[in-house]
């Protein structure tokens, strides 16, 4: 069993800047793909980016230009700059491995206006 576990959420104001990151209980590089999620309240929780094997990335069309997903030996991250109201949710760390999703616990990231 993988344990994803996420850290670097909080409070922020519009504009600011926060750093997510996702820790696993095994290496990040056996992972076909790793991604960020987030769901509001109401919400289906949808992806905000993506990262896989070879380093390709894919963004939500609504962060593109101010989020930023990568990874290093310490696990995957989010960058995300320019923060808006409209970012808050819970973020969630996914990954996945042949036929099987692992799902971290999610951070909360609140952007006040």
């Amino acid at each position: 069993q993988v344990h994803l576990v996420e850290s670097g959420g909080g409070l922020v104001q519009t504009g600011g800047s926060l750093r997510l990151s996702c820790a696993a209980s095994t290496s990040i590089f056996g992972f076909r793909v790793m991604g960020w999620y987030r769901q509001a309240p109401g919400n289906q929780r949808d992806v905000v980016a993506q990262i896989a094997t070879n380093g390709d990335t894919i963004y939500a069309d609504s962060v593109k230009g101010r989020f930023t997903i990568y990874r290093d030996g310490a696990g995957m991250h989010l960058q995300m700059n320019s923060l808006k109201p409209e970012d808050t949710a819970t973020y969630y760390c996914n990954a996945q491995r042949g036929p099987d999703s692992f799902w971290g616990p999610g951070t909360q990231v609140t952007v006040s206006s």
